[in-house]
């Protein structure tokens, strides 16, 4: 795993994550999981799509991002994927290393993506996610984004017995408001 604990500040790059990228992603998700109790990191059995994290995106009609620094460490991602017949997006791998938090990455890189979205799919309606009922700084970050909980759960056959909660945000109506 590559030393990413020790971040000395600066300015972060955000750029189109390559398939390169995969292992700088797993480093942090491994790391932002150590910091749940029963959260289970096992890259091979749960996290393939890392092996070609671009390619894997693309071929849902999506990106990722990732937030890098001078040294092209991955210290945040954020992708989304479209599925056109239903006209929803959802997204995924939203992670940030806990040396950038507070400091407006998330937001940057929540509307890096959206703003993709409305480029490349301005006929997308919703935007949804799922996230661990654990991870409740991410549902306040969600929140103030205006996503709302939509009462919808579901439990996951995974190594960490994951409980998820479903967050929707009217991608629609925020795209009218911006005047597009």
């Amino acid at each position: 795993m590559a030393n990413i604990t020790a971040h000395a500040g600066g300015d972060l790059t955000i750029r189109p994550a390559f398939n390169r990228d995969g292992d700088g992603i797993a480093d942090l998700i491994a790391l932002v999981f150590a910091d749940y109790p029963g959260c289970v990191f096992d890259r091979a059995a749960e996290f393939p799509e890392l092996d070609a994290i671009a390619d894997d995106f693309k071929a849902d009609d999506g990106r990722i991002w990732v937030a890098v620094d001078d040294l092209d460490r991955v210290l945040g991602c954020f992708g989304v994927k479209y599925d056109a017949a239903t006209r929803e997006a959802e997204l995924h791998k939203v992670y940030l290393h806990p040396t950038v938090r507070g400091r407006g990455m998330a937001q940057k890189l929540m509307a890096k993506a959206l703003a993709w979205l409305g480029q490349t799919h301005p006929e997308c309606q919703v935007v949804t996610l799922w996230t661990d009922t654990r991870f409740e700084a991410g549902h306040r970050f969600y929140e103030k984004c205006g996503f709302a909980r939509t009462g919808e759960s579901r439990i996951l056959d995974d190594l960490s017995n994951s409980s998820e909660w479903q967050f929707r945000f009217d991608f629609a109506a925020y795209q009218k408001a911006l005047g597009f």
